[in-house]
């Protein structure tokens, strides 16, 4: 019991069934953790009939309603903590992320020395593929701003395909992480970077959906742009230290 990959959803009754198989196609000994917020698509339902066949290695967190998709991560955090496990993955549930690459981040942090590896479109080898011009252009964009206004060496701060050392989800405190929507990848890599971990972008080839719709808001976006604005300016007045547990 040792990789844990969590899986928000909401509405994924066309991807989910496919992107758990393909994850136990992998016979790499992940486990899975879906946090699904309450899907009137009965989602949930799907996870459950899975759970019979991969009993042990499935398991299924139900909230009630959209919470977003930080609050989801976090609560997924916590849970792969208290149940023990070393390597923790966040991954979609549309394949925009491949789970072949799952054991390419993992083997950036257990053999290559990592304790945040990041599946990045923006270092070399890294790209997209079928993706809307106007969506290319932001999240590139936003990279590129991240960079500037909080000097994060990371190409891909908005990645949402990450593998985390346990200890840096335990030396975070993850109740004071601020954001729920794309602000909240950029934090949690700012954090860890804070606190003196080292993180290694792996590069990946990102595709957009093919199943299902785009959570990308307004909202998001607006949050993405203020909210590493706020993550800057409240890094200036605030000492990083990372928490200590016992385990």
């Amino acid at each position: 019991m040792e990789k844990l990959v969590i899986i928000p959803t909401y509405n994924e009754k066309d991807n989910i069934r496919k992107i758990i198989d393909a994850v136990f196609s992998l016979q790499q000994d992940f486990h899975v953790l879906i946090i699904d917020d309450g899907s009137p698509d009965g989602t949930g339902n799907i996870v459950k009939q899975l759970q019979q066949q991969y009993a042990g290695m499935l398991f299924l967190e139900e909230r009630s309603g959209k919470q977003g998709l930080g609050t989801a991560y976090i609560h997924g955090f916590k849970w792969a903590m208290a149940n023990g496990y070393e390597y923790i993955f966040e991954m979609d549930a549309d394949f925009s992320h491949n789970p072949k690459d799952l054991i390419r981040l993992y083997d950036a942090c257990a053999k290559e020395g990592a304790d945040l590896a990041v599946g990045s479109r923006y270092v070399k080898g890294g790209r997209t593929e079928n993706w809307p011009w106007d969506r290319a252009v932001l999240s590139y964009g936003a990279s590129i701003y991240v960079g500037i206004i909080t000097w994060l060496p990371v190409r891909d701060a908005t990645a949402g395909f990450v593998c985390y050392r346990r200890a840096v989800l335990e030396a975070i405190n993850l109740d004071a992480i601020q954001f729920v929507g794309y602000a909240f990848q950029i934090e949690m890599k700012f954090t860890a970077w804070k606190l003196g971990f080292k993180l290694k972008e792996v590069p990946i080839t990102f595709r957009d959906r093919k199943e299902g719709y785009s959570k990308m808001s307004k909202g998001i976006v607006k949050e993405g742009i203020l909210g590493v604005l706020k993550i800057q300016t409240q890094s200036l007045f605030r000492r990083y230290e990372r928490r200590h547990t016992t385990r």
